[in-house]
């Protein structure tokens, strides 16, 4: 059995991120603050809505950090082509609002992250980052 860990946690560090469209389409993306420790150019985990999705944090043309999707796999988080961006449907289904903001919890640093609407407390399952060597055989093995 794992082990849960509520948001309000002291082990959960949370930031506040706002939620923005990409360029002009209706597309939404989190703008990671700077003081959040968050990896660039890699795919993590992140929950949304009690569902584990993947996404890649990537670097905007100016500078930020977004998210800018989430997929139901590390492979659609690298090439989305067709697969659901689960990012968007949860914005439109929960209570946040493109130019308002929504909260990032560093549940495990690097690894494992978690996105709520401000005001909502959620419950993660606490899980411990792979090591180096088996993350890379699970990158290889989904590639």
């Amino acid at each position: 059995m794992s082990d849960r860990l509520p948001s309000d946690h002291d082990a959960v560090e949370t930031h506040r991120a706002s939620l923005e469209r990409v360029g002009r389409t209706d597309r939404p993306k989190v703008v990671v603050p700077d003081d959040a420790a968050v990896p660039t150019d890699e795919v993590v985990r992140v929950v949304i809505d009690g569902r584990t999705c993947h996404a890649r944090i990537e670097t905007s043309l100016q500078g930020d950090t977004e998210i800018t999707g989430a997929y139901d796999t590390p492979t659609l988080a690298r090439d989305p082509g067709d697969g659901e961006n689960r990012l968007q449907t949860w914005v439109s289904d929960a209570d946040v609002t493109v130019g308002g903001s929504v909260l990032l919890d560093v549940v495990t640093e690097g690894f494992k992250y978690g996105l709520r609407a401000p005001g909502e407390r959620t419950v993660y399952e606490a899980t411990e980052q792979p090591s180096d060597s088996l993350s890379s055989i699970a990158d290889e093995l989904t590639e």
